[in-house]
């Protein structure tokens, strides 16, 4: 008797956490496949994970990462948007990994603000300076791109992109010499180009001017001539 009333308490407790240990396993089976690098097997996994528990924001964030593994851009800025508002101490990485959503897909606009909220969150999120300044470059805003690579390179100082970026920040700086030089060559062919039609304008001012003078001289010379209006008598 004792017996059966402890594998009847047993069963009883095992049905007690029959739920909870479900959704666990559907994330823990998850989270295994992601770890070994097999998106397409994680999915379905992870998608029944986060519909389970949707307040579970590693769940989310590593269903929103196999998204993008699977190009599924659409999905992967849907879940992340989900869980962005209750992410919490999470809330830098999962507006960085939305920026990243939003660069790939192309929308370079929505990327920046979404880097910016990821730096808002941490300001020493080096990697969201980063990928901020690639967007900027990217977006023709040069200047702003310098200012978020040296960022990045004084947060990480030891980077192995460091030399690349090193680079390209000198092609920068080359380009705003370059467009100075340009401005500068632009604005003394303007100059030089007024001064020619100044000068054309003045030529044939003067040419005008010297025409008036003669038609003046020729009226000069008529109102000389005088009108016989007599009779000639003939001797």
């Amino acid at each position: 008797m004792n017996r059966v009333k402890a594998v009847f308490s047993f069963f009883l407790l095992f049905a007690a956490f029959a739920g909870p240990l479900g959704a666990q396993s559907s994330f823990a089976k998850g989270e295994e496949l992601f770890l070994q690098n097999k998106p397409q097997e994680a999915l379905k996994f992870l998608e029944t994970a986060t519909a389970e528990d949707p307040a579970h924001v590693q769940a989310f964030i590593y269903l929103g990462i196999v998204y993008q593994q699977l190009n599924r851009l659409d999905k992967a800025i849907e879940t992340y948007t989900k869980i962005l508002p209750r992410a919490g101490t999470e809330t830098a990485r999962i507006a960085y990994n939305l920026g990243n959503a939003y660069f790939s897909s192309g929308d370079l606009a929505m990327a920046g603000r979404f880097y910016t909220q990821a730096i808002d969150a941490n300001p020493r999120y080096a990697s969201a300076y980063l990928n901020r300044a690639n967007s900027l470059v990217k977006g023709g805003d040069l200047n702003g791109a310098l200012a978020d690579y040296e960022t990045y390179l004084s947060l990480e100082p030891s980077s192995p992109k460091r030399g690349q970026i090193i680079a390209l920040m000198n092609f920068i700086r080359d380009e705003f010499a370059l467009a100075v030089q340009r401005q500068k060559l632009a604005e003394e062919l303007a100059k030089l180009e007024m001064e020619r039609r100044l000068k054309l304008l003045e030529e044939v001012s003067q040419s005008l001017h010297a025409a008036a003078e003669d038609l003046k001289g020729l009226s000069a010379g008529t109102e000389d001539v005088q009108d016989y209006t007599g009779e000639f008598e003939l001797e």
